[in-house]
């Protein structure tokens, strides 16, 4: 099979593989932009397999007049840079031990050994600078039927990385339909070395799972195999669905932070170690669940009322059909008057008793009400605290 790719023809990745052969070495795509462009989806970054050692790397490249990182050395990969454009460069690697978080690997010259060293069948995919895709362990079939199966024994890659459960859980989103036999069983006999795995990549899992186009059917999996229990306890995918099918109804792309929201479950910014800002986003969104609509956009603004509007029609809240146009005119409708307005007839305590007042007004007349209505109900309320 031959594959037909835009990259191929991109003139910094043939330098990058020509530096590599013609200093004798095999130089081959490998991964998710092989298997992407085999399904027409977006290819995103180019990775680079090869024969040649890292410091065979770092020297040809550098002859050649390109800068290279030290990324990843002792594992094999190096970064080049051509014409700006970073390319990482892994050294063809076999596993000599592993304790299900980390490896220790051996360099080698055979594209089998690389193979048999990766996770998923699909993703074992190599192409040539001329397009001609290598398929050592099978992957091609696996990719047409959209199965996604392990390569070699399921315990074992499981066992080399306990991480790998949960990129089973994101790639079935992404790419597969369906797993291959046994691959179930295995993940329920491994779960509990999830335990083992970092937090930070837990997390940065389950973002790119829950920002698939559909990962209902995934998630869903996930209950049934006890690994979301472990990973977010409490957490309930229900309503999961429908609200992939609001978003396709109100044209709204996919968002991990709406998704993970309606997971919910306990102690979620910890489990998945979120930054301040991502713990903040969903405390507020879940903080607003009693707060009328036009009231969310007016206070967080109109992006996360309409993420707030989702989750409710989802949920089968009664939602006005004008919705969007409620959130707009709230999120840019800022209150009219400031302190300045009330003084100095308030002051202190008083002044914020006044301007709280205010606001409530405000929003309760529909963002209509005149700056002097709004001024007299602050200075009453002033008055009479």
């Amino acid at each position: 099979m031959r594959l037909d790719a835009a990259f191929l023809q991109d003139p910094s990745l043939r330098r990058v593989l020509e530096v590599l052969e013609h200093g004798g070495h095999r130089a081959l795509i490998v991964g998710g932009a092989v298997r992407n462009a085999l399904i027409g989806q977006d290819t995103g970054d180019v990775d680079i397999a090869t024969s040649a050692t890292p410091e065979q790397v770092v020297s040809l490249a550098e002859a050649a007049g390109l800068r290279t990182i030290p990324t990843g050395i002792e594992h094999g990969t190096v970064t080049v840079l051509s014409d700006h454009q970073p390319f990482e460069v892994t050294t063809f690697r076999r596993d000599v031990e592993t304790d299900g978080r980390r490896a220790v690997v051996a360099f080698s010259d055979r594209i089998e050994d690389d193979a048999m060293r990766r996770d998923f069948t699909m993703n074992a995919l190599y192409a040539t600078p001329g397009g001609e895709v290598l398929d050592p362990v099978g992957g091609l079939p696996d990719l047409h039927s959209r199965t996604l199966r392990f390569v070699g024994d399921a315990d074992q890659r499981i066992a080399e990385d306990y991480l790998r459960i949960l990129r089973f859980f994101r790639f079935l989103a992404w790419y597969g339909e369906n797993s291959a036999p046994g691959t179930v069983e295995a993940i329920i006999a491994g779960r509990d070395g999830l335990a083992q795995v970092s937090k930070e990549r837990i997390g940065a899992e389950f973002r790119k799972l829950l920002a698939a186009p559909d990962p209902s059917n995934s998630i869903r999996l996930m209950q049934e195999t006890g690994v979301l229990e472990r990973l977010l306890p409490g957490a309930d995918p229900q309503i999961l669905p429908d609200l992939i099918a609001v978003e396709r109804e109100y044209a709204a792309p996919p968002d991990w932070r709406r998704r993970l929201a309606v997971l919910g479950g306990r102690s979620v910014p910890d489990m998945l170690r979120l930054s301040r800002p991502e713990a903040g986003w969903l405390a507020a969104l879940a903080a607003g669940t009693e707060m009328p609509l036009e009231e969310f956009a007016y206070r967080h603004g109109k992006d996360q009322a309409q993420h707030l509007a989702l989750i409710r029609l989802a949920g089968g809240d009664e939602t006005p059909p004008d919705w969007t146009t409620r959130i707009a005119k709230a999120a840019a409708s800022p209150l009219p008057i400031v302190a300045a307005d009330l003084m100095p007839a308030l002051t202190g305590p008083a002044l914020g008793q006044g301007l709280k007042a205010a606001e409530g007004h405000w929003i309760a007349s529909g963002f209509t009400a005149p700056k002097s209505t709004l001024i007299a109900a602050a200075l009453k309320a002033g008055e009479d605290r």
